[in-house]
């Protein structure tokens, strides 16, 4: 891959991932807000991270926890006030870090002044504003189309004798992006927050935001197995990742560069890699980083991350920045998925792969993905089957071991229940322990951030065996060399695994020459430079 020159922050710099609800509570009520987050900049400053992004603090009736929105150009008072949200932007750029956002322009709440005036009649100016059709002649929803939620899609509307379409939620119903006046109000909304001095957003849902025209059925899944979701029975081709959604995402861009300054646009997609690249766009005029999730679903073993990530790079075209994602809201922790003891291996994956790299809150700790009695659960996608809520990765962030973990005063009950283990995995704890987890993802942070092979460098794999992944970084003729030992068993290092030692999750081994016969221990990673 070719190196690249004169690169941007959001290709040099890592993205920290909030969930506000979850992250730090400074009213006392149980819930994170902007005022609390505000209060943690000074940690996320010490971590290293460059940009923080976001998830919804917009006004919300909560039916899906803030993507739900009612205003898209104010912040829920459950959060605190636009005063709140303008001091934070200011205080992350004093920082010298970057604020990214959550926009969400698939859906609105059924209580928005849009929906409300869409439902009010047939005539009504914004009908055509969502997404209504006619029921079928036994009174059945138009076609098969189903809820990412479970159940249809389409929701009856007794006043009016229609259903309408929702992808997720039937509280969330679908923007009909095909009518110009949706899109020139949605980008308005894109300027509202850039005129507050946004660096970015992460676009919410993107492949959702076109559908057929014709409301034709999806195809049945041949792959389906009982037990998985409902809406997996159906191939979602003419509702998600239809070809006019490229002309609606080039419509984003220009908002976003007419805005000036190094501003990122990051599109949320679950897609196979010859589907993701599109969504760079022709000349790179598309989504800045089309989310690529393929880390928190592929088995981890060496084998498959290598044939993982060579078939990411070679799809990648010419324009195209990669991007890599451990965990996030929607999924369960890195550390549930793979197990604790390779959460250091994790975080030397991510971080040192070529591209841009997003940590979720709690991750630098080693959460792992919280036990939630079946009357705590929250997440309405959950619903019908609790084994698949979000909720257990969205627990209250550990930073100390105080009764609720410093997430919230002691006489107050938190949203959702603190993990078990918050008495020893907290933030606290694990600061004053070199050996920790955290210390390490600071050491990666501090490392990429002086290694400009680790950040921007180019990527090649290196012949390695059994359980071992081992690639080199290099840049302006640097080379540094990374090896991961994905595996249970010890592992001998390949003869190419010579040099200093810069980095190892071992604590003792930085700074010294690797032995001729040095061996990786089981969950063990190191960065050497020949």
């Amino acid at each position: 891959m070719t190196e690249r020159r004169g690169h941007l922050w959001w290709q040099r710099g890592v993205v920290y991932h909030i969930y506000p609800r979850s992250f730090a509570d400074a009213s006392g009520d149980g819930v994170g807000d902007l005022e609390g987050i505000a209060s943690r900049l000074d940690y996320l400053e010490w971590l290293g991270v460059d940009a923080i992004w976001l998830s919804p603090f917009y006004p919300s009736p909560m039916a899906d926890f803030g993507y739900d929105i009612s205003d898209h150009c104010a912040v829920d008072p459950l959060f605190g006030t636009l005063a709140d949200f303008d001091e934070l932007v200011a205080e992350t750029h004093r920082r010298g870090m970057r604020l990214i956002v959550d926009y969400v322009p698939n859906h609105t709440s059924d209580e928005h002044p849009w929906f409300l005036e869409s439902r009010a009649s047939r005539e009504s100016p914004r009908r055509d504003w969502y997404i209504w059709a006619d029921p079928k002649p036994d009174g059945s929803p138009p076609n098969n189309w189903r809820s990412v939620f479970g159940g249809s899609a389409w929701e009856w509307d007794e006043r009016t004798g229609q259903y309408y379409y929702h992808a997720f939620h039937r509280k969330q119903p679908d923007l009909n992006w095909r009518n110009p006046a949706v899109r020139e109000a949605m980008h308005g909304v894109m300027r509202f927050w850039l005129e507050r001095g946004v660096d970015g957003f992460r676009v919410d849902a993107l492949r959702h935001l076109v559908k057929d025209e014709k409301l034709r059925d999806n195809p049945p899944n041949p792959a389906y197995e009982e037990g998985r979701p409902s809406y997996e029975a159906h191939l979602p081709v003419y509702t998600t990742d239809r070809p006019e959604v490229h002309r609606m995402i080039s419509g984003m861009r220009r908002v976003l560069d007419g805005c000036g300054g190094e501003r990122v646009m990051i599109g949320e997609l679950y897609l196979p890699f010859d589907r993701l690249v599109l969504y760079y766009g022709e000349g790179g005029r598309g989504v800045h980083l089309p989310t690529n999730m393929h880390l928190i679903t592929t088995p981890w073993s060496a084998p498959s991350l290598a044939a993982l990530i060579s078939e990411y790079e070679a799809a990648l075209p010419p324009h195209g920045w990669p991007n890599w994602v451990l965990s996030n809201h929607d999924n369960p922790r890195v550390a549930t998925r793979v197990g604790p003891e390779r959460a250091r291996a994790a975080a030397v994956l991510l971080l040192t792969l070529r591209g841009t790299p997003t940590v979720y809150y709690g991750d630098e700790i080693g959460m792992v993905d919280g036990k939630i009695p079946p009357e705590r659960l929250r997440d309405p996608a959950g619903s019908q089957n609790p084994r698949l809520s979000r909720d257990p990765a969205r627990t209250p962030m550990q930073w100390d071991a105080s009764p609720n973990a410093g997430f919230c005063p002691p006489d107050a009950e938190p949203w959702l229940p603190l993990s078990p283990d918050r008495r020893h995995r907290n933030v606290a704890a694990q600061r004053e322990s070199r050996g920790s987890l955290l210390c390490l993802y600071r050491r990666l942070l501090r490392l990429r951030r002086s290694e400009p092979a680790l950040s921007v460098g180019s990527y090649e794999p290196l012949e390695a065996g059994g359980s071992l992944l081992a690639y080199a970084r290099s840049h302006a003729g640097r080379r540094l060399l990374v090896a991961l030992n994905l595996g249970g068993a010890p592992e001998p290092l390949p003869p190419v695994l010579r040099g200093r030692v810069l980095l190892s999750t071992s604590p003792g081994q930085e700074g010294g020459d690797l032995h001729p016969l040095a061996r990786l221990g089981p969950g063990e990673a190191l960065v050497v430079a020949p």
